[in-house]
């Protein structure tokens, strides 16, 4: 009795299904056992840590020594930020041990050790803060300041930055953007000095007044407009810097958003609202919550170089209030204190307004 035999022009089905692995001679270049149609032999697959590589790519789940091989030319780039980290942000954090302390740094011959000479109090200097209302004042005039900078000089540079990307030639462009950035490498001794020569009783504008027959002024030493003349310091000086976050964020936007919305007769200003600031709201909101994080510092040096024009009460703030109750007089043990308490309360405003951002729609400092 004869066998039929499967004929030549097969189909791949048929062939798959005598092939005890069902992939058979017929699907691929290499037949069984590895060798090649030919009879020679061909290569065996390899399945070691190349494929087991291949497939966790693939994947997108990589190993960390699989991870850190692949990017260890970055990770080795980031170590010297990481250590001076560490150094200057972490590991002071644990000094504020101190403010528990009645320290005195010489107890001993070395400051580091004295801390562990020096005596508990517990909560006695938080009581001395809370029962001092030189704090009090200064927590509000930190506050006054922070509002006014936020009302008045964050949407400065959103709007700088939104009439320096309007400018059609790329050379008005830069200089103009230049101009603009320039005072953000000025000291803050520097911004005080030219201000003076502008606004103070011998500054340019006083000394025009007094030469047409008109009374001049002194901006710089009357304590009610101390608030406003620190908050256009501030201006004249940082506006460059959000001016280049801004730009930086307006260059994502594509061009074609632009010319779709034109053709579609949207104007200028209906383009502004549409198309450039939904593309700034992300970083205005991580800008926002970061300027909220920073509500508590308001800025030591401009503060202090003014001090003795103006008066303490219309400059003091915790800055100056630590550096003169705590470091002047060597209560060190108060201003840690005072600057665990204005760590705290940054903190949970960073929180809160983080959580605000979020309620919004927007990602923040992190996401959710």
């Amino acid at each position: 009795m004869s066998h039929s035999t499967v004929p030549r022009n097969t189909t791949g089905a048929q062939t798959a299904e005598q092939s005890p692995e069902g992939s058979g001679d017929a699907a691929g270049p290499r037949g069984r056992g590895g060798k090649k149609p030919g009879g020679r032999p061909g290569r065996p697959r390899r399945s070691g840590k190349r494929s087991g590589r291949a497939s966790g790519e693939a994947s997108g789940k990589l190993g960390l020594k699989l991870r850190f091989r692949r990017d260890r030319t970055l990770v080795l780039m980031t170590v010297p930020a990481l250590l001076l980290v560490l150094v200057f942000n972490y590991v002071p954090i644990l000094g504020n041990v101190v403010a528990f302390q009645d320290y005195d740094p010489y107890l001993s011959e070395n400051g580091f050790v004295a801390i562990f000479e020096s005596p508990w109090i517990g909560f006695e200097q938080f009581e001395r803060i809370f029962a001092d209302s030189a704090f009090w004042h200064a927590v509000q005039n930190t506050f006054v300041l922070f509002f006014l900078q936020l009302v008045l000089y964050f949407p400065i540079p959103i709007l700088l930055a939104l009439l320096i990307n309007s400018v059609v030639r790329p050379r008005v462009r830069a200089v103009a953007q230049a101009i603009m950035y320039l005072p953000h490498f000025f000291s803050w001794v520097l911004v005080v000095t030219v201000f003076m020569q502008i606004f103070g009783g011998a500054g340019i504008i006083a000394q025009t007044l007094r030469r047409h027959g008109y009374e001049g002024f002194d901006l710089m030493t009357d304590p009610e407009v101390f608030k406003y003349l620190v908050t256009a310091e501030t201006v004249w000086k940082d506006a460059g810097w959000g001016i280049i976050v801004f730009l930086a964020a307006l260059s994502s936007v594509s061009n074609d958003l632009y010319e779709a919305a034109a053709m579609d007769g949207a104007g200028r200003w209906r383009r502004m609202w549409h198309i450039t600031l939904p593309a700034l709201r992300p970083v205005i909101a991580l800008l926002l919550v970061l300027r909220v994080g920073d509500a508590l510092t308001v800025g030591f040096e401009q503060l202090l170089l003014q001090r003795q024009a103006v008066g303490v009460a219309a400059s003091e703030v915790l800055d100056t209030y630590v550096w003169w109750n705590g470091i002047r007089n060597q209560d060190f043990s108060y201003a840690a204190a005072a600057g665990l308490i204005k760590g705290v309360v940054g903190l949970a405003l960073v929180l809160t307004a983080n959580k605000v951002a979020h309620l919004m729609g927007e990602q923040g400092v992190y996401k959710k």
